[in-house]
């Protein structure tokens, strides 16, 4: 009961997004524009956007083989593609889903590729985080601007109101960074705070990413990892960049905007909401209009960017997870052979 009140506040939670995203548009000026749009980029968009997983399921690869699982590529990538239509249908499935199909395909036990996705995702987090930095201090500006508007900061008061935040970050930091050197030299306080449920699993969380770090050093060819990485989020910003040019209304941004997408777009796909629908939306929308877009061209835009690679991977991952269940099938029929006609030494 409580797996399935999980879906259904996550599927009301995106439809009350969505709601609150579209109330106030006009869908008939929407869907003309979306039908005006130049189809090539499109295109190219669905190419970078499969070009990213592919650097992807070569990085689990990568992943998978100092464990002593060796799979092939065309394994890993037809597992991730099924991992990513299960996630449009239920949210947080897929990386079951993905794990569950390498079984099938590669017979990789579930519980560790299990654990190399999720060292997969916190090399993305840490991408993620990086890339965040970088956005803020290019467009200081605008996403302060951004922020303060979406925490509902009152008209005339934004420049104080950002120096607040200057003064929090900054006095938090070293309030951190005392905490840390507090806890440090008192191993009987740091013994008690651990036995706090929260702070362990904080604990936990923090320790998990510094062992999916160092499991580079494992890897047979770190340098390779990283490309891999590089080409992972630079498919993913081209893949939002190149679909600036399918319509004339958003045609005039630039780099910066398209970083803004990504990083932005990214930390609404990590809603829970199938696919960060409504949330990426909400995000995406609302920040295009410091880049000078009125609010309807920039819920257009979010919704072409998320709603055509929603579409191009529901239809792939549709295809990905019969090929999967084409190569169990053979899996299936070789053995069964094989136990039939057993060869004789």
């Amino acid at each position: 009961m409580k797996k399935y009140a999980r879906y259904l506040i996550s599927f009301l939670l995106a439809a009350g997004l969505l709601w609150f995203v579209f109330k106030d548009i006009d869908l008939k000026s929407m869907a003309d524009r979306l039908s005006s749009a130049d189809w090539r980029w499109l295109a190219l968009s669905a190419f970078l956007t499969l070009l990213a997983h592919f650097f992807r399921a070569w990085r689990w690869e990568m992943l998978l083989r100092p464990l002593g699982m060796p799979v092939s590529v065309y394994s890993s990538y037809i597992s991730l593609l099924t991992g990513y239509f299960a996630n449009y249908i239920l949210p947080r499935m897929g990386e079951v889903t993905r794990c569950a199909t390498l079984y099938r395909m590669e017979e990789v036990p579930v519980n560790k590729s299990l654990g190399t996705v999720i060292a997969d995702r916190i090399f993305d987090l840490m991408v993620l985080a990086i890339l965040l930095v970088v956005n803020f201090l290019l467009e200081v500006d605008r996403l302060s601007a951004f922020f303060l508007d979406l925490f509902g900061n009152k008209a005339g008061e934004g420049e104080n109101s950002l120096q607040w935040i200057y003064y929090l970050l900054g006095g938090g930091f070293l309030l951190f960074t005392a905490l840390v050197l507090y806890l440090w030299k008192n191993p009987q306080v740091r013994e008690k705070l651990m036995r706090i449920g929260l702070v362990s699993k904080i604990v936990d969380f923090a320790q998990g990413m510094l062992s999916g770090l160092l499991s580079v050093r494992k890897l047979d060819n770190p340098i390779l990892f990283i490309v891999a990485t590089v080409g992972i989020w630079g498919c993913y910003y081209f893949s939002s960049f190149v679909l600036f040019f399918c319509i004339p209304e958003t045609s005039h941004l630039g780099v910066l905007a398209g970083l803004t997408v990504l990083v932005i777009g990214a930390v609404g796909m990590s809603a829970p909401t199938q696919g960060g629908i409504g949330a990426y939306h909400l995000l995406v929308g609302n920040v295009m209009v410091l880049y000078g877009l009125s609010q309807q061209d920039g819920i257009t835009l979010a919704t072409f960017i998320h709603g055509s690679q929603m579409i191009l991977m529901i239809i792939v991952g549709a295809i990905a997870f019969l090929l999967a269940l084409i190569h169990q099938n053979k899996n299936q029929n070789k053995r069964v052979n094989k136990a039939e006609n057993p060869v004789v030494e």
